[in-house]
């Protein structure tokens, strides 16, 4: 993929060269989307609207991480609702707690491979609800900046970019989250497939 040119074309109005992009862009911006979302649903509204804004806003990016670029528009998308939710009344936690099917632990829309048996399967599946359990107790702004690090790849300088903070900022936040994530998993580890599950201390 030639992605300075389909960008340049995008620019120009070419809507061949911009679906392009999305179809390339797609998997990664609804895995972090879901990841902050935390549900199907608010992911694929949050990935949609963030097309759409890069579409019609596509004449100001000036050049650098084009994945960085629609992070960033995907991160504002879900901050977005994420402050709607917190204006409106708390729906309970039983109401909410309903089965999702998201990505996987390693971050891509769960597909059931031929070559996996359904206990790998299954299992696979109930570390990544797990994972995910544990990212809904980060606050916001450490769930959203330990995904884009641990989960998307990116570096420092495009998750401060995106996240429009400070580099230092950004590494605290990744630091305290990847706290929280380990403390969360290690007392959820009834929740964990047995195989990943941490045996007893030795003194």
């Amino acid at each position: 993929m030639d992605e300075p040119a389909l960008i340049r074309e995008a620019q120009r109005g070419d809507l061949d060269s911009f679906n392009r992009l999305v179809l390339e862009y797609q998997s990664p911006v609804y895995n972090v989307a879901y990841r902050i979302m935390g549900e199907a649903d608010s992911a694929s509204d949050a990935t949609q609207e963030a097309f759409i804004s890069a579409y019609k806003n596509i004449g100001g990016y000036r050049g650098g991480s084009f994945k960085g670029w629609l992070m960033r528009i995907v991160t504002n998308a879900c901050y977005d609702e994420l402050r709607r939710r917190k204006r409106r009344p708390a729906a309970s936690l039983e109401a909410l707690a309903v089965v999702d099917t998201g990505p996987d632990a390693d971050g891509e829309a769960s597909l059931v491979s031929e070559a996996e048996s359904p206990e790998s399967h299954a299992e696979r599946s109930e570390l990544a609800d797990t994972i995910q359990h544990c990212l809904d107790t980060l606050p916001d702004d450490q769930r959203t900046a330990v995904v884009m690090c641990d989960v998307q790849g990116l570096d420092y300088g495009e998750i401060a970019a995106a996240m429009r903070t400070a580099l230092g900022t950004v590494k605290s936040r990744i630091a305290r989250a990847r706290l929280k994530l380990r403390d969360c998993l290690q007392s959820a580890q009834e929740l964990l497939p047995a195989a990943f599950r941490l045996g007893e201390e030795r003194p």
